[in-house]
């Protein structure tokens, strides 16, 4: 072979090596940069943390409604939590229909009534009825949802099983929607855990299937007999809590023994309501508002509320039936706008120690003729007291002011208040037996701790800032709150113990300092 074929020969290799190498480095760039392009597109699919699809649920289930159904637009993981979503609230606000249309008396106009309803069919037509929890239908201000719409609804609620239902109507359904009590003794209650009715017709009969996890009952205008309520009630054997208030044909309230798990009862004005009788041997706390009625407890309860809409001299009941009604209370708060004086009678609360008195006067005086020095004599009845609150709200100030020489104001002997430590007169003022009440407390309760003396009554809001000013008051009583202030630096610092913390509340000078005594 001559040299010269043998060059072209040589050359000719070399060309072919240099261009393997080439091509190999070409490729290698080439996968290189594909790399990158995946960890690119991996890193953009990224874009929000690492969280497992049960997290990323419970977070949407903590929107808003609206706020849920946006998110499930966008996203697949959304949408099957909507569809799954635990918690339904369906109300104007929620739907966000407030805003849209209102008819005559702020109730919503028929066709926003219309719109929500089919908002209502739309999103539970949508709803796999898989982990839904709790349904509340709120719909106070729409009195034109057809029957067969709440009917469809509440269908839903039952094949869903929910632990709590709601249902809070327009006043004008009440004694038009019966709500279907059937489903319920077909097994279909069995799930429910909390009910809340208001403005329907509920009449359960004898033989209602076991509701056997009912725990909370509460029923708002609601039109059920005491017969009917009794057979709710003894289906219900795990109820813990019963409310019930404006339901005017219950006229006896009986609570069956069977009910050991009630702890909470809370009856308001039901207008009809003549007795009270529970037999629960576990209930601790009980509320009432309303006129006179006849109660009857067992000795369990502790802790009791009285708000006096057309009861009068509830302190003066108190003092001579609680005794021996409920020995073993602890705590009793009583609110009244008319009594006597207290009366000395035998019986004690050994237990009791919280005490809350407030008495209120809307457009007058209260009780110019009581004897705030009498409420001594209950106080001597509650060996174990350690808080007292007297709180007056009245327009005028109408008892015998104090005056003269501080040794001519009467004294109680052989009352001895020892366990008693904390005292809040709220809206004291310069009535001579307020001032000899305070005095008596200051001298004969060697416990005392703190108290306090404000001319302001509890539901008077004061200012906190400079934005905010006080609710108005009458500028008589803006004079007498000065006066009260006077009254106490003149007749009761000076019996005051050093151990005693005194607190004396002034009238706000920012709001009020323009009135003149």
């Amino acid at each position: 072979m001559g040299f010269f074929p043998l060059h072209r020969l040589i050359s000719s290799q070399q060309r072919d090596r240099r261009r393997r190498r080439r091509g190999a480095s070409l490729g290698k760039r080439n996968h290189n940069h594909c790399l990158q392009d995946d960890e690119a597109s991996r890193a953009v699919k990224k874009t929000g943390p690492c969280l497992p699809e049960d997290i990323w649920i419970h977070i949407h289930s903590l929107l808003s409604l609206q706020d849920a159904a946006r998110a499930a637009c966008v996203s697949h993981t959304f949408l099957r939590s909507w569809r799954c979503r635990p918690n339904l609230t369906f109300s104007p606000e929620t739907l966000n229909l407030k805003i849209n249309g209102n008819g005559e008396g702020g109730e919503i106009s028929d066709d926003v009534s219309g719109y929500l309803a089919r908002n209502i069919n739309n999103i539970l037509g949508k709803h796999w009825g898989i982990g839904l929890k709790a349904l509340k239908i709120e719909v106070l201000d729409c009195r034109n949802i057809s029957n067969c719409n709440l009917n469809s609804w509440l269908r839903f609620a039952f094949k869903s099983q929910v632990e709590e239902l709601s249902l809070w109507l327009h006043s004008a359904f009440t004694e038009v929607y019966n709500f279907p009590w059937s489903r319920l003794s077909e097994g279909c209650g069995n799930s429910i855990r909390s009910l809340h009715l208001s403005c329907c017709v509920f009449r359960p009969v004898a033989g209602l299937g076991c509701l056997r996890n009912l725990s909370i009952i509460e029923l708002y205008g609601v039109c059920i007999t005491g017969d009917e309520l009794g057979w709710l009630l003894s289906t219900s054997l795990a109820l813990e809590e019963l409310h019930l208030m404006d339901c005017s044909e219950i006229i006896c309230l009986e609570i069956p023994c069977l009910l050991y798990r009630l702890s909470h009862l809370v009856v308001s004005e039901c207008k009809n309501l003549e007795v009270i009788e529970s037999k629960a041997p576990n209930l601790l706390s009980f509320v009432y508002t309303g006129a006179q009625v006849q109660l009857t407890f067992e000795e369990s309860l502790q802790n009791m509320t009285i708000m006096d809409s057309v009861w009068n001299e509830v302190v003066c009941y108190a003092r001579e039936r609680l005794p021996h009604m409920v020995p073993r209370l602890e705590s009793l708060d009583i609110c009244t706008s008319f009594e006597r004086d207290t009366p000395v009678v035998p019986g004690e609360f050994i237990y009791l120690k919280h005490l809350n008195f407030s008495f209120v006067a809307w457009s007058s005086g209260f009780s110019p003729e009581y004897d705030y020095l009498s409420l001594a004599s209950f106080l001597d009845a509650c060996p174990a007291l350690e808080t007292f609150t007297l709180s007056v709200s009245q327009d005028s100030m109408d008892h015998v002011p104090v005056s003269g020489d501080p040794s001519c104001l009467r004294q109680m002997t052989g009352h001895r208040h020892n366990n008693l430590k904390d005292v809040s007169i709220l809206g004291f003022c310069s009535a001579k037996s307020m001032v000899e009440l305070t005095c008596h407390i200051l001298e004969n309760a060697p416990s005392l701790e703190r108290l306090i003396l404000d001319p302001s009554s509890s539901d008077v809001r004061r200012c906190s800032d400079e934005s905010v000013s006080c609710l108005p008051i009458s500028r008589r009583m803006v004079m007498e709150a000065r006066r009260a202030v006077s009254t106490v630096e003149n007749y009761i610092v000076g019996r005051a113990p050093s151990t005693v913390e005194l607190t004396i509340v002034e009238p706000c000078t920012r709001c009020h300092g323009a009135v003149v005594l």
